[in-house]
């Protein structure tokens, strides 16, 4: 796929943004093997990756004949035809993926006048293959008709978009190669339903019983991920009271009232319980509870947590006006020459608000997904869970108490082990625990969208898992004292979850 293949130019000049871009010529694919499907797709668009040799695709996936799904292929830098392919995945639900191409791990930046680029020298194609896709229907370019309102519907429709792309002459040549599945926020969700999903239809096609590819993943990356909403919304208490590294961030008499809200009868902490009882349950009635449940966490703990701070990253104050990281993609997205030039049709729309109440109207922000992530640890699966310690949505205290507390064999040795400092270049860039192929890890400086905020020490985790090296080999020190942060309160890992292949309900904060 290395090889630039020619394809027909026609030049249109887009007066106002002072540049010339290229309206691609489009490329089909018809699939024999999902009905009404296949890829509209425009090759090597000039758009974003500018590095001369280094191929790219953008397009559709027509998962059905009224749904598209949008995504942007950048061949490595390096070695592309043995490189790996990573699939990239924003949160939300709801957030488009081009989040990850233009603000954190892409080839390239946008620049402030909204119509040029730069090329981002830690962009994640350098060592591997990327691929970012805008799920579920409806996010970003994504497009078409039908309601995606729960993780397990949207496991589906990416299994079959990767039936599709894997089927087509240009990624069938990524079958039997590693693949790295790398997420963030809401992705804490998608990332082990869909591998768990995927993993029950590779055993299908197994046993006879299903015709298809086989899809495999080989590692896992969730960098500041939504978990466990009991869990975390217990975290802001204790990380508003103390961030670790860097002080309180609410005063006493605002603990205090969030303690009380969190604690009191019919409480938050009461009330994610209730959720939590009903196990797998989908009726309207629980769905209401998981979804009441999470509007009361929100309002009386998580907002006070926040409050005059951005909650993605507390070194930024709420309502600043040149947020970190910058959004110039989003009007750069809506450049008509840009979209003529990498074959996007459809308007773009960075996060959309009906899919992600249409989540919440399914009870997903109260629910826990802890348990397929343990199924996927228990299996020996190789994960890092990094979070950045600026980040105070998903904070790492709370993380870290997910982690320890969910049912798997490492949970007590983890909990046990010390955090220790992981260095480049001599400067301590992050902490790790590392328990078997499990790594946890607090990353210095860094917000809710990690890489956008420390690019260098991304960069640098994504190699080690590329590599196949536990990021314990790096160059570590360590005072040896466990970390001092870990939450007050435990909660047993002992819920009830099932993820049937007709699959359930599930959680999110």
């Amino acid at each position: 796929m290395h090889h630039r293949m020619l394809d027909a130019w026609v030049l249109w000049l887009s007066f106002g943004v002072g540049c010339v871009h290229a309206i691609s010529s489009r490329h089909t694919f018809k699939s024999a093997a999902v009905q009404d499907s296949g890829l509209t797709y425009v090759k090597n668009s000039g758009i974003c990756e500018t590095t001369p040799g280094v191929d790219q695709i953008s397009g559709y996936i027509d998962i059905a004949s009224n749904a598209s799904m949008w995504f942007w292929f950048f061949a490595a830098r390096n070695s592309p035809d043995t490189a790996p392919l990573t699939l990239w995945l924003n949160g939300g639900p709801g957030c488009s993926s081009m989040t990850g191409v233009f603000q954190e791990n892409g080839p390239c930046t946008v620049n402030s006048d909204g119509a040029t680029t730069t090329l981002n020298p830690y962009s994640w194609n350098g060592i591997s293959n990327m691929l970012y896709i805008d799920q579920p229907i409806g996010a970003g370019f994504s497009t078409g008709s039908g309601t995606v309102n729960s993780t397990a519907d949207a496991a589906k429709m990416m299994w079959t978009a990767f039936q599709i792309l894997y089927e087509s002459p240009e990624f069938s040549s990524f079958q039997g190669r590693d693949l790295i599945f790398g997420t963030e926020s809401y992705g804490a969700h998608f990332a082990p339903v869909f591998i768990t999903y995927f993993n029950a239809q590779n055993a299908l096609i197994g046993s006879g019983d299903l015709t298809g590819q086989k899809i495999i993943f080989t590692s896992l990356m969730i960098n500041d991920g939504k978990h466990d909403p009991l869990i975390q919304y217990a975290s802001y208490i204790n990380f508003a009271a103390n961030a670790p590294g860097y002080g309180p961030l609410q005063n006493a008499s605002v603990i205090s009232a969030m303690s009380e809200a969190f604690t009191e009868n019919d409480g938050c902490q009461a009330q994610l319980e209730a959720c939590y009882a009903t196990g797998t349950g989908s009726t309207p009635a629980d769905n209401a509870l998981c979804s009441g449940a999470d509007v009361l966490c929100t309002g009386e703990v998580f907002n006070p947590a926040v409050a005059g701070y951005d909650p993605d990253y507390l070194l930024e104050f709420a309502n600043a006006t040149n947020p970190i990281p910058p959004t110039y993609y989003v009007n750069y997205l809506k450049v008509e020459s840009v979209l003529n030039a990498i074959g996007a049709t459809s308007t773009y729309d960075d996060c959309n608000a009906d899919i992600k109440s249409g989540f919440g109207s399914t009870g997903e922000f109260g629910r826990t997904f802890l348990p397929p992530l343990a199924a996927l640890a228990n299996a020996h699966f190789p994960i890092l869970i990094w979070v950045g310690d600026a980040d105070i949505k998903a904070n790492w205290v709370g993380v870290h108490e997910a982690m320890v507390s969910m049912s798997w064999y490492g949970n007590l040795t983890l909990n046990n082990t010390a955090l220790t400092n992981w260095t480049i270049n001599g400067t301590a860039v992050a902490q790790i625990k590392t328990v078997d192929s499990f790594t946890f890890s607090r990353v210095f400086r860094g917000g809710h969208s990690l890489p956008a905020y420390v690019p260098a020490t991304a960069l640098q985790f994504f190699t080690q898992v590329v590599q196949k090296q536990n990021s314990s080999s790096n160059s570590t020190t360590g005072s040896g004292k466990k970390s001092s942060a870990a939450p007050s309160v435990r909660f047993k890992a002992s819920w009830v979850w099932v993820v049937a292949v007709g699959f359930g309900a599930f959680f999110v904060v």
